[in-house]
């Protein structure tokens, strides 16, 4: 579909019932089309066609999506560049790199409400827990879905689902983790039984808004399921309180030699893998990214410590301010958390160039943060933070990004 033809049919679908700001975003969305088939070559490229790509101010998001499988890649600045549409605008991109509109007979309109529904339902107060969060895990998915190990058994369904599961794997986050939902006994707490709360809840929000937007519609009922249940399989995947499960059991297939990526289930398995690693991935971006990454989770725990305490609520670990500095939360998250899983995911690359980059930022940023925690004074780090205990205290009492 050309863009004058898009825009005539999602203005005639869309415009007239939706708000100012979904007018917006829908606008938005049109000049990403424009730019993205000027990139793609589907357009002369003339100087004036090059010039009035260069006025939009999605110009230099374009440029920077062309470099979007490298590292260094720098969300904060793609989002101020889409105009806080960076989420939507990356998953556009990548259904195009890899032909997916196509290959699944996707509408333009309907994944465009559905992608605006995802965006628009990540909360833009939490400091770590939005659309710019998804968008970067996103974009980590992305890369590690190019690792050579993994990319030549792929199907076309895997990459939907590794990248849908991500765009959507921490939709409507409270800013909040379970812990405390469960000990204000909030209703999702009780809905999913104190079991993977959050979690479940992002998926089946994800799943209604596949339903609302009727993206999947036009297929198979059974096929429409298993995409559902299978990007459910995904999301619960991130629940840090099941951690060493996947770790386990990540180590002992490689142990074992025995993964068979010609297997959908030992595909599944990685692409779970691969979302829990993108998920925590921060920690291995370079350091100018990674710190604000650390300092925005950080606040996020801190506003819930400070939430727990106007209510008279026992304060969370990780969460009191006055105990818990963000060096220290980062060195404990960091050691017990982070390293163990990419470890084992650079021994499963072979390792790569990727994961041999993430280890060496990951090692350098741990030291940069113990270095930031020696120069605090002794009564920034009086007793031992929480983050510090390698038994139990990430999965009773954070939930950690």
């Amino acid at each position: 579909m050309d863009v004058i033809g898009y825009y005539s049919s999602a203005q005639q679908g869309e415009v007239e019932t939706v708000t100012r700001r979904k007018v917006k975003r829908l606008l938005s969305f049109q000049r990403y089309c424009h730019a993205s088939r000027l990139l793609r070559g589907l357009v002369p490229h003339t100087p004036r066609s090059l010039h009035l790509l260069d006025d939009d101010y999605l110009g230099q998001a374009a440029h920077m999506l062309s470099k979007v499988g490298t590292w260094n890649f720098d969300i904060f600045l793609f989002d101020r560049l889409t105009n806080g549409n960076s989420l939507v605008t990356l998953m556009c991109h990548l259904f195009n790199v890899y032909d997916l509109i196509h290959h699944f007979q996707l509408d333009m309109v309907k994944l465009n409400r559905f992608l605006g529904m995802v965006q628009e339902d990540y909360h833009s107060q939490n400091p770590y827990h939005n659309a710019v969060h998804a968008a970067d895990v996103t974009q980590a998915m992305y890369c590690y879905l190019r690792e050579p190990k993994l990319a030549e058994h792929l199907s076309p369904l895997d990459i939907f689902l590794g990248l849908m599961a991500a765009a959507a794997h921490d939709v409507d986050h409270p800013g909040v983790n379970q812990p405390f939902l469960i000990k204000t006994r909030h209703h999702l707490a009780s809905l999913y039984q104190n079991t993977s709360v959050l979690e479940s809840h992002h998926w089946r929000s994800t799943v209604g808004m596949l339903r609302e937007s009727g993206l999947l519609s036009h297929l198979p009922a059974d096929m429409s399921r298993d995409i559902e249940q299978r990007l459910g399989s995904l999301i619960l995947a991130t629940d840090i309180n099941r951690q060493n499960e996947f770790l386990m059991t990540f180590r002992e297939h490689l142990d074992n030699q025995d993964l068979d990526l010609q297997l959908a289930s030992h595909r599944h398995f990685i692409l779970q893998i691969a979302l829990k690693c993108a998920d925590i991935c921060n920690p291995c971006r370079v350091w100018e990214l990674s710190r604000q990454w650390s300092e925005r989770v950080c606040e996020e725990f801190y506003r819930q410590g400070d939430l727990e305490k106007k209510f008279d609520l026992e304060i969370s670990p990780l969460c009191n301010q006055q105990s818990d500095s963000v060096p220290a939360i980062q060195i404990g998250f960091i050691s017990y958390i982070v390293e163990p899983l990419f470890e084992e995911w650079h021994r499963f690359t072979e390792p790569s160039l990727l994961s041999q980059t993430m280890l060496d930022h990951l090692h350098k940023n741990k030291a940069n943060w113990s270095s930031l925690r020696c120069a605090h004074t002794p009564s920034d780090v009086q007793g031992r933070s929480q983050a510090e205990e390698p038994e139990g205290e990430v999965g009773e009492g954070a939930d950690i990004p």
